[in-house]
């Protein structure tokens, strides 16, 4: 991608009035050799800009795209930022109170009712030959329209588009006199769209149980201005082959663009090297004639023993960078650069389940024909949902985070957009796969015009091809539980079916029409998808109190190829809370918790299933045993699924990151927190891993504990002559059995039960007991390590109360109208207005019920 061009050299002007700098790239139609040529970019990314509130259709009327380019009436506008959003900016310049703090996003809705318009001031000296100048936008959330100069260049829908206007003959430039080099950009964003339904797949939804209803919308990806000659790249595809000698083939596939009126005669120069290892670098030289308008080139680089990319539990994520230049006589018009990686992506079906009959598609991964079980979880990104706010460096770290948790792959889901470049370079690089839906269609609601899903399909595309040349991207989607909400089912599975035939014509890696097709989605049954093609682990916290969850994962969850989704909550941490609930709503939990979708009934009766009390004794310890929780369902229900392999192919946790300082799903906080919950995936998701099967929980004291040693293993690696330590400890510490088991063979990429253990050892015990495992190498070394908790209760008694507590909580949720699971208000009773308390002033401070 374009990100990966380095700069050349800088020529810096100084700056007055806030104007920005120009950084200035090699030109073209200049001499420089292949190497040392780089395409002239000059990003517009900072706070040189400015914004401004108008009401929708004054701002033009008023004339803001005639400011004379070297007046200085914008420099006393709000200062903005690019990339970033509307309520980032006005939240820095002291407009609205912080969206992310208390219940303020409520107060900001105001906001979307807006045209905000964007400004930049800056000068061009650089004489204009025979060459095309560009002004890039790589995102606007969601429609636009653009002036430079006073001159209207045009307007664009979509955020996940990238779009761009010629302004050769507009832009001004001089020499010496900054008035005459003086140039105005205008933006004038629309309020946003409100009805998600009508631009599916085309803008980010912001609607479902984890975000309040405030539309995010801004310039959330970087502006250029690209300076190229008349023939330029538009596109450069790296589309490699293994060939079955073990050779492979890099067909560069060059889309070029020749902006003149007769055909040229152009000279391509093409090197590749290693980026990530050492190789000797290969170059090519060839000639094409390139008619004006759109032309293909294809050139083909034979490798004879390619460094392949592998996930980082395969082997090395190998990288490979390849540089496309192009000149006419001596003069350079354009140069590409992208990283790629030389890898092999096929899928095969589930052993287990029948086509057709069972499953409608294969759902196994294959890397380099090696079996890629996926340890993953669901993104839930981007970092922020309002974009200004985050960084290209929380990104590495959060990636980095995901690598350090054990997982070898990140889902993006239909709920969140595709990801800004440098997601898919960092996990390029960490060798993390991605399985995303291609663009996020969360409503099944689509419109059904051919002009309409054109515009969806096409969306799609740019998406794909903007992706493709990164090796990490290796499994796409359709559309993320878009049929559990379609009015038609016959028409979603059609448009899902003509979404993946748009997009597998530029990528070659598997597709999959939906997720969430299992034997409960009767929607999905209805298009004719077959009963156990996957599911979504969400019920045990949807219809919470009608299972103890070991006994939802063993019944409820088992006989399925793959798990999209697998779902809890949890609270952050205390330092996280302070950064966005008031103090005098902290302890016991105020509205802004309700706010912040804590599920405050759900979370003491999480709590209650796993350590058999509410764990309410202060905010420290409720929020620890949330989390603790959080981990403890997601290793139980992690290590049953991966004993299902090769039946199962993968889980995706629900999910890795939030958006938002919220009270939901992920094991990452908006802080970029880690949860205790991160410490338990990671061992639930050690490539090699030694755990204990069990059938429950609550044990009586007179009873023998029993379960299974299992060995789980996604190495490609074979383990001889190990040992298992097992050891039973009691409330104290007191170590009641020990015992060791020798394992002759750990066979590479298997799930094999080794050992059952049975212990009479529990009369002693008070409240709980301990089980630690240790898995030893020959040479005495710990390669795996595992642990857990069990209580002294009864499992049949424990489950009759947990069934009452749901009762009482649906009661609670939804009798006299309290607006169900949606709303927030049935945790407060001065809200509903229950006892003959009422809500009455600002200075009562409502605490939740049950605490």
């Amino acid at each position: 991608m374009r990100s990966y061009l380095r700069l050349f050299r800088k020529a810096a002007l100084g700056i007055a009035l806030g104007f920005s700098t120009f950084s200035l790239f090699a030109q073209p139609n200049t001499t420089f050799s292949h190497d040392s040529v780089v395409q002239a970019v000059r990003d517009f990314s900072g706070m040189n800009w400015k914004m401004k509130m108008m009401r929708p259709g004054e701002g033009v009327n008023y004339g803001f795209p005639q400011i004379p380019p070297e007046d200085i009436e914008t420099l006393v506008w709000n200062n903005a930022k690019v990339p970033g959003d509307v309520y980032t900016d006005l939240w820095r310049a002291g407009a609205i109170e912080d969206p992310y703090f208390g219940r303020n996003s409520i107060k900001a809705q105001w906001v979307q009712h807006y045209e905000w318009w964007y400004s930049l001031q800056f000068h061009y000296r650089q004489p204009i030959k025979d060459e095309v100048i560009e002004i890039v936008f790589e995102g606007v959330d969601y429609s636009c329209e653009v002036w430079l100069n006073g001159k209207y260049l045009g307007k664009h829908e979509g955020a996940f588009t990238k779009f761009s206007f010629d302004v050769t003959n507009i832009i001004r430039t001089h020499d010496w006199d900054w008035r005459k080099q003086s140039n105005m950009l205008m933006v004038k964003l629309d309020p946003p769209p409100q009805v998600n339904a009508l631009v599916a797949g085309a803008k980010t939804p912001w609607f479902g149980d984890y975000w309040r209803d405030l539309i995010p919308f801004g310039i959330f990806r970087p502006v250029k201005m690209v300076t190229t000659g008349k023939v330029r790249f538009d596109d450069v595809y790296a589309n490699n082959k293994i060939n079955k000698d073990g050779s492979a083939d890099v067909n560069l596939e060059l889309t070029v663009e020749n902006r003149s009126d007769k055909a040229r005669e152009m000279t391509f120069t093409a090197s590749l090297e290693g980026y990530n290892f050492d190789m000797e670098k290969k170059e090519v030289e060839f000639k094409k004639t390139v008619k004006p308008g759109i032309s293909k080139v294809v050139e083909t680089i034979h490798i004879d023993n390619p460094q392949l990319w592998w996930p980082w539990d395969l082997g090395k994520p190998n990288l490979y960078k390849t540089k496309v230049s192009m000149k006419e006589g001596e003069n350079n018009h354009d140069v590409y650069e992208t990283t790629f990686g030389i890898r092999e992506v096929t899928s095969q079906w589930n052993p287990g389940f029948v086509k057709d009959v069972d499953v409608s598609f294969p759902r196994s991964t294959y890397i380099n024909g090696k079996f890629h079980f996926i340890r993953s979880a669901c993104w839930g990104g981007p970092p922020d949902i309002f974009v200004g706010r985050t960084s290209v460096e929380e990104y590495k770290e959060l990636i980095r985070l995901a690598k350090e948790a054990n997982m070898n792959n990140i889902r993006i889901f239909g709920w969140h957009p595709p990801e800004i470049p440098e997601f898919y370079q960092y996990c390029d690089e960490m060798g993390i796969t991605i399985w995303a839906d291609m663009i996020p269609l969360g409503t099944g609601n689509i419109p059904t015009d051919r002009a309409a899903l054109g515009k969806i399909f096409n969306t799609a595309v740019h998406v794909t091809k903007e992706r493709r040349n990164h090796p990490s991207f290796i499994q796409t989607e359709g559309g993320e539980e878009m049929l559990l909400r379609t009015r038609d089912a016959h028409f979603g599975r059609s448009f899902l079916e003509e979404l993946g035939d748009s997009i597998k014509a530029y990528n070659n890696i598997p597709y999959v029409d939906d997720s969430p097709m299992n034997d409960r989605c009767h929607v999905s049954q209805e298009a004719g998808y077959k009963p156990r093609e996957a599911i979504h682990a969400l019920r045990y916290f949807y219809e919470m109190g009608r299972w103890l969850h070991e006994d939802w994962i063993r019944d409820f969850t088992d006989g399925y190829p793959i798990v999209p989704e697998y779902a809890i909550t949890s609270v952050p941490s205390v330092e996280s809370l302070k950064k966005f609930i008031p103090e005098d709503e902290l302890w016991p939990p105020g509205l802004s918790w309700g706010h912040h979708w804590a599920d405050l009934t759900r979370l003491r009766m999480q709590n209650w299933d796993v350590f058999g009390d509410e764990m309410k004794g202060s905010l420290e310890e409720f929020v620890n045993a949330s989390q603790d929780a959080q981990g403890i369902i997601f290793q139980n229900g992690i290590e049953f699924y991966r004993r299902h392999k090769p039946s199962m192919s993968g889980i995706a946790l629900c999910h890795f990151i939030t958006y938002w300082p919220d009270m939901k799903w992920g094991i990452v906080d908006a802080y970029q927190q880690p949860k205790r919950s991160h410490g338990f995936v990671n061992k639930a998701y050690q490539p090699l891993l030694v755990n204990f099967d069990f059938t429950k929980r609550r044990w009586h004291k007179d009873e023998p504990f029993v379960g299974d040693i299992w060995i789980v293993n996604d190495f490609y690696e074979t383990y001889n002559n190990c040992k298992v330590s097992f050891i039973i400890k009691d409330d104290n510490g007191k170590v009641l059995s020990k015992k060791s088991f020798d394992v002759a063979t750990v066979e590479e990429n298997s799930a094999k039960k080794f050992f059952s253990v049975e212990e009479k050892v529990l009369k002693s015990v008070t409240k709980k007991f301990y089980i630690e495992l240790e898995l030893t190498d020959k040479g005495g070394k710990v390669i795996s390590k595992n642990d857990y908790f069990f209580l002294i209760g009864d499992q049949a008694e424990a489950t009759k109360y947990f069934n009452e507590w749901q009762a009482k909580r649906i009661e609670r949720e939804n009798s006299n109208n309290r607006s169900g699971y949606g709303s927030y208000y049935h945790f407060f009773d001065e809200l509903i207005e229950v006892d003959g308390k009422k809500y009455e002033s600002d200075t009562q401070k409502p605490k939740a019920f049950g605490y």
